[in-house]
């Protein structure tokens, strides 16, 4: 019985076993790596496994067990500065780029620090404080969006081996029908997006808001890989005509010639992903494209990208014929702040508010996300040059 578990039994508040449960999958998404795994950081963007299991440890240690479990003392001193993510009302940080240096502490020392601060946390859950309680989930739902970041950073590093060793060789991809993508009219007019429900959402899905959404249309489904090789095999990728002005620039200084983790094998597209490297399925949704490049193709299509207005609207209101959580899907958007929008109180309003800049919104979810935090009001953002993320693209055009 471990600490989570013998926590439990002597307590009945309903968020010991949702603790347990994300805590306990984070550490199964970890199993299968070695050490020498975890403490890759193959670029600056992305984060080892050993510093994920960590830092979810911290926020945990650092928001919740410091200022409400009496007589809580730090595990270890230096983890305040090693695993504080961007929280500068939190004190000091370790250089993001330089995650990859920390050695040590060691694999074995993560998982002591892990099972300590689950052994308070299960103190603390057996009669929180109430005003515990939105932190308690803030901090679950942080873990698991960890969780994601996680598989995606794990096939990073992976990719930049030679042997292009699998994450998981059993790991299916979703299954998918054939047949031409149909353009669905949107709602128009004036409309509510924004999460206005009972349960958690992020700070930045809200306040619930009006809008006001000229005639649309957007297609039932996401852009494909055999749509995306007739793009490149059209010239998409040299033609500059198709792309921003940030985009071409970025394009030609990487070599961008088809998605992140493609590679042509004996005049054959193959892609690398977590369980290896396989064929290229022109059935799937394309994944791993930049905003750029989903907006370059979107361009050679004629259409455009939705807005995240209008894709949240056809979610809630109109519905997909496939699922929108297979790919991360690029919205027209530039992540900025709904109107009215307020920040959390206190270190943890750094989580999203400060990152309203320089960034675009993807909606939807992926194959990697977490259940429950595929909701139509969820917002994700990242830099228009990101490709490694699960991310696509599902087109729109004006009605009129």
């Amino acid at each position: 019985m471990n600490a989570i578990d013998r926590g439990a039994a002597r307590t009945t508040h309903p968020a010991v076993e949702h603790y347990a449960r994300v805590r306990s999958k984070t550490e199964t998404l970890a199993a299968s790596l070695s050490p020498e795994d975890q403490v890759v950081q193959s670029m600056p963007d992305a984060s080892p496994t050993k510093w994920h299991r960590a830092h979810t440890t911290w926020f945990f240690e650092t928001f919740l067990l410091l200022p409400f479990l009496p007589g809580y003392n730090r595990v270890n001193e230096s983890f305040a500065v090693l695993f504080n993510s961007y929280y500068v009302a939190a004190g000091p940080r370790h250089a993001r780029p330089q995650r990859g240096i920390l050695t040590r502490p060691s694999n074995a020392e993560i998982a002591a620090y892990r099972a300590a601060v689950d052994l308070a946390m299960t103190q603390l859950l057996r009669d929180p404080p109430a005003e515990a309680l939105p932190l308690i989930e803030l901090g679950l739902h942080h873990e698991e969006q960890h969780q994601e970041l996680l598989l995606t950073d794990i096939l990073h590093v992976l990719s930049g081996n030679p042997l292009r060793p699998a994450y998981d060789a059993g790991w299916r991809e979703p299954a998918t029908t054939d047949g031409a993508s149909r353009m669905l009219d949107g709602p128009e007019g004036v409309v509510e997006i924004g999460y206005g429900g009972p349960d958690f959402a992020f700070d930045n899905e809200t306040p619930r808001h009006r809008t006001y959404l000229a005639p649309f249309r957007i297609s039932d489904r996401l852009t494909r890989n055999g749509e995306w090789l007739a793009f490149m095999e059209d010239g998409g990728y040299r033609n500059a005509l198709l792309w921003m002005s940030d985009g071409w620039a970025a394009c030609q200084a990487e070599g961008w010639e088809a998605p992140l983790y493609w590679e042509r094998r004996d005049g054959a597209w193959w892609q690398f992903g977590l369980g290896g490297l396989r064929p290229v399925d022109p059935l799937l949704p394309v994944r791993h494209i930049s905003w750029y490049e989903a907006d370059a193709f979107a361009r050679w299509a004629g259409k455009r990208l939705p807005t995240e207005q209008e894709w949240e609207a056809a979610v809630t209101l109109a519905g997909f014929a496939e699922r929108s959580d297979i790919a991360w899907q690029w919205t027209g958007s530039a992540y900025r702040p709904y109107p009215g929008f307020t920040p959390w109180a206190g270190a943890v309003g750094e989580y999203n508010g400060k990152f309203m800049i320089g960034q675009m919104v993807l909606r939807g979810g992926s194959l990697a996300t977490p259940p429950g935090h595929a909701r139509p009001s969820y917002r994700n953002f990242f830099p228009p040059n990101a490709r490694w993320q699960f991310t696509g693209l599902r087109m729109a055009e004006d009605a009129a």
